[in-house]
């Protein structure tokens, strides 16, 4: 059953975050950024529902007293407990869940998606979906889905075990339907995807304003992923179905869209955001926090920061540093940051390849260091090699420190470097190569790179011109809010 979130109760304006493996349980850029928010504006309120792996997380950030205790989903947890509805409202159920299901595979039905979906999130407040969803009717009405002819999945011939595979996904994808959802105030997704689904179903409810930020865009970085996945196809059609459907109903449903870059809204505008509700809010850093580096390494090191994970491709980086040092025999890479759990086989992987080049003497995974601006102090020059990103943090992070940078052409890259870095295509280690001996061999365009990075940071990026965007876009939906609730009193009154 859903429990109250426990919010402050200060009279102060309420915004509830949603996130997703971040905030307040993880470091990284989206936590950063979260936190920045947070202690940027005390004379809020703010609450989290939290959706996480195990529900064991511990805080990774200190909250301040104005933020409530968090709320936490887990989605690889202990199997729900209780027992599946009976009766009439078991029949009701699998009927709203098989019109569901054929939402996500059949485009004549897609308009269906939204109400089934909060007739799914009833049921699971109420603590009966996910124990509906784990028995032998749940997957014999996927498997009759399937089996319909006219459905473009059919061909694939679906087996018994992809019906048993995707029904278990699809639960725990809809585990946050569990939470209670948002009751006043604003809610702010920090990401799409499954994190929105509390504030979708606040915004049903309650009226509640959704507010969306992605930070990269959540529905291409799940093509990304199950494209190597280990599913067959039927049931990487029905998540994918599901993450794509999910994605068009919150930005139907979203008062208001804040994209950290242009190239994030085009993607919402092709996913249906209507271009009038968009803005794009740059992320920022306070340039005093990270000041000029000072003197670069005596040796020609190349840094990288973040977590290490696929979508941050350090393979391809690993592959271009070993070109790099075919001319810079005295040429490093030190890699700065944690591997999340779950992803030791990557990093496994990373080191294996980087023995198999023969450079495992010169490639330094430093784990994660107590303060990031070590790892951009550590290189002459700074790397990022992510095949997705938004506006990463580490990128405007080293260019306020001075440093002069090679990154992916990926989501706001270029937007944020401008002509202060070197900027190449993704997944292309000759090109990635190339660009860092460029900066390697001329110091003095290193060093005006760095110069020129700082200041654009200063003038476009900072810290302040971020929180008090979103001052101000909290406080215009909180009151868009109540003047709603207020003419819907009215009406009623007048009626």
């Amino acid at each position: 059953m859903a429990e109250s979130l426990g919010a402050p109760s200060s009279g102060a304006p309420l915004v509830t975050l949603l996130t997703e493996g971040t905030y307040p349980h993880s470091h990284g850029g989206v936590s950063v950024w979260c936190d920045q928010l947070v202690v940027g504006m005390p004379d809020f309120d703010f609450q989290v529902i939290a959706v996480t792996g195990t529900g064991r997380e511990s805080l990774a950030w200190e909250l301040p007293a104005h933020v409530a205790e968090p709320v936490s989903v887990p989605m690889w947890g202990p199997d729900p407990t209780g027992a599946p509805p009976r009766g009439r409202r078991l029949r009701r159920l699998m009927t709203t869940y098989e019109r569901f299901l054929t939402a996500l595979l059949d485009p004549a039905a897609e308009e269906h998606f939204g109400s089934c979906l909060y007739e799914l999130a009833r049921s699971a407040r109420e603590g009966g979906l996910a124990p509906a969803l784990r028995t032998d009717g749940a997957v014999h009405t996927l498997v009759r889905v399937w089996n319909r002819p006219e459905l473009p999945v059919y061909a694939a011939r679906p087996t018994l075990h992809d019906a048993l595979t995707a029904t278990d996904l699809l639960e725990h994808a809809l585990r946050p339907l569990t939470a209670a959802p948002p009751e006043r105030g604003v809610a702010h997704a920090v990401s799409g995807g499954i994190a929105v689904l509390p504030g979708l179903v606040g915004s049903h409810l309650h009226g509640v304003p959704l507010l969306l930020t992605e930070h990269g865009v959540y529905l291409r970085e799940r093509y990304l992923g199950y494209r190597t996945g280990p599913y067959r196809w039927p049931v990487k059609a029905l998540l994918l179905g599901f993450f794509r459907l999910l994605a068009e109903e919150t930005y139907r449903v979203a008062a208001l869209v804040t994209p950290g870059n242009r190239y994030n809204r085009l993607w919402e505008e092709q996913g249906g955001a209507p271009p009038e509700l968009i803005r794009t809010v740059y992320n920022g850093v306070d340039p005093a926090a990270f000041p000029p580096a000072g003197p670069e390494p005596g040796t020609p090191t190349l840094s990288w920061a973040g977590r290490v994970d696929p979508i941050k491709d350090l393979e391809t980086l690993i592959r271009a540093f070993a070109l790099v040092r075919k001319e810079l025999p005295q040429a490093r890479l030190r890699l700065f940051g944690g591997t999340p759990r779950g992803g030791e086989a990557y990093r496994e992987r990373c080191e294996s390849l980087a023995a198999e080049l023969g450079h495992q003497d010169a490639v330094a995974f430093e784990g994660r260091v107590d303060d990031i601006r070590d790892a951009y102090a550590a290189g002459s020059v700074v790397m990022l090699s992510s095949i997705s990103e938004g506006f990463p943090f580490t990128l405007i992070e080293a260019m306020s420190c001075g440093r002069a940078t090679v990154s992916t052409d990926v989501g706001g890259v270029r937007e944020a470097v401008g002509d202060s870095g070197l900027v190449v295509p993704p997944r292309e280690p000759e090109a990635m190569a190339r660009a860092a001996l460029e900066l390697l061999r001329d110091p003095g365009r290193r060093t005006a790179m760095g110069e020129a990075a700082r200041l654009r940071v200063i003038e476009q990026f900072t810290l302040r011109q971020t929180v008090d965007t979103f001052r101000s876009i909290y406080l215009e939906l909180a009151l868009g809010a109540q003047e709603s609730t207020a003419a819907a009193w009215r009406a009623e009154v007048l009626a």
